[in-house]
Formats: structure tokens, sequence, C-alpha cells
């Protein structure tokens, strides 16, 4: 019996050492939107996206759009094919995996006139980020919360807290 009890403690401490913070990343911010007026090449730049962390593309609709585009077509500012279309005006994306992603406005002389990002998702140190998943992954629903430039959410504290109490349940 206590030889599962320690096995089962040990998969608990695991899950709570593997879990992970993501950043939520308002694409822009603080000074903009996504809109003409930002230099995009600056503010990501300035950041440093992992796996795990959201960018989100707030917008009007009427004025812009997000598209995800090979580097080709990023390159071109080609919206002939576009890998993801996003129109709400409040998109989220999840960087699932490390690798580069490309995002341009599709109207017309948008992406010409710089409203292109370019986002290079880098492997996080083991104890801060999730394990990459495979293929991009968007989403058009609202953030969970209102967000600045990096929100952290930590999931570890509480985590630790429910191992302990289990911990003193098993003793």
């Amino acid at each position: 019996m206590d030889a599962i009890r320690l096995s089962l403690l040990m998969v608990a401490v695991m899950a709570v050492l593997s879990t992970a913070s993501a950043a939520i990343y308002n694409v822009g911010e603080p000074g903009g939107a996504w809109d003409l007026s930002t230099n995009y090449d600056t503010w990501a730049s300035s950041r440093k996206f992992q796996p795990g962390d959201q960018i989100v593309f707030k917008y009007s609709p009427q004025a812009h759009d997000v598209l995800e585009v090979s580097k080709a077509d990023y390159d071109s500012c080609s919206t002939a094919n576009p890998i993801a279309t996003l129109n709400t005006g409040n998109d989220i994306v999840t960087l699932n995996a490390t690798g580069t992603r490309y995002f341009i406005c599709g109207f017309p002389g948008h992406c010409t006139g710089g409203m292109k990002v370019k986002i290079d998702v880098v492997p996080g140190s083991s104890s801060s980020s999730p394990a990459p998943a495979s293929g991009p992954s968007a989403s058009n629903a609202p953030p969970p919360t209102p967000v600045s430039t990096a929100n952290s959410v930590e999931a570890t504290g509480f985590g630790l807290a429910v191992l302990l109490a289990f911990a003193g349940i098993m003793a």
C-alpha cells in the first residue's frame, strides 16, 4: 500500500512541477493595437514568445483583419493563400510550438504600409514553459480577462497546495 501511495505522490509532484505559466500579449500594446500606427518589428523584438503563450489581435473589423500566412506571403504581402483568417476584432492565437509565425492585415495597402508581424516562438526553460504541441492553433474566442502587455498566469502555487493537502491525506 505504501508503494501505491508513493507512486501517486510522485505522479502528483511531477504534474505540479510540469505546470507552466503562459503569457498573453496584446499585439501592438502598450502604444497601440493592430493598426497602421505601430512598428511591429520593434514590438515583437522586445518580447520573448514561448510555446503556450497567446497573442491577442484587437482592432476594428470594419477596418482590419488578421491573416496568418507563409513566410513567402509575409515577405510579398500576398493575401492569396492564408493559413488562417481572423476577423472578429478580438482574436486570440495560441503559440503552441516553437518556430516562426507570420501575420498580416489583408486589407489593401495595409501590409505594405507595415501592418504585419513576425512572431518567433522560442523554447522556454523546462520549468517555465509547456512542451510544444503540434500545429498552429487560432481561436476567435474573447480573451479570458483584460490584459496589458503581458500577463503571467501561474498555476504552480495552487497545484502545490493541492499536492501538500493530498500528501497529508495519504499519510
